[in-house]
């Protein structure tokens, strides 16, 4: 029961990306085949909402709920991110799937999406198994 309420934001979020499309196979191909905005607009807004989430972390220096500081370390470029991208979305264009939305894909009957669950939980694994032999 303590865990009641992540569960009821969970299924809020799935909620809200059943209703804006964003678990919608064709509304993917659309964004990558540059046919539709819709995707952008969502992605673009998220990227927004949290750039100013971010400021006014910082500005304000606002604590957890626990009252612990929050501390968003920089970031080095590193051409990994680049490579991790590109076959992020390689993946995510094949499939019509990205790990978000891929819970309510299921959730809501597209079945054939737990294919790619599997196959990311697998990635993730060979990930952890050769980690200490990439260069990071």
């Amino acid at each position: 029961m303590k865990n009641l309420k992540f569960i009821l934001v969970g299924m809020c979020f799935g909620i809200i990306l059943i209703k804006s499309e964003v678990i919608s196979w064709f509304r993917i191909q659309e964004m990558f085949r540059l046919q539709s905005f819709h995707m952008y607009g969502i992605i673009g807004s998220a990227i927004v909402v949290a750039m100013i989430a971010i400021v006014l972390i910082k500005r304000f220096n606002i604590k957890t709920i626990h009252q612990e500081p929050i501390v968003i370390p920089d970031k080095k470029f590193n051409w990994g991110y680049v490579y991790g991208g590109l076959i992020f979305g390689l993946g995510w264009a094949l499939t019509g799937a990205c790990p978000g939305p891929l819970f309510a894909q299921i959730g809501s009957g597209i079945l054939v999406t737990t294919v790619t669950l599997l196959s990311a939980i697998a990635g993730t694994w060979v990930y952890g198994l050769l980690r200490e032999k990439l260069p990071h």
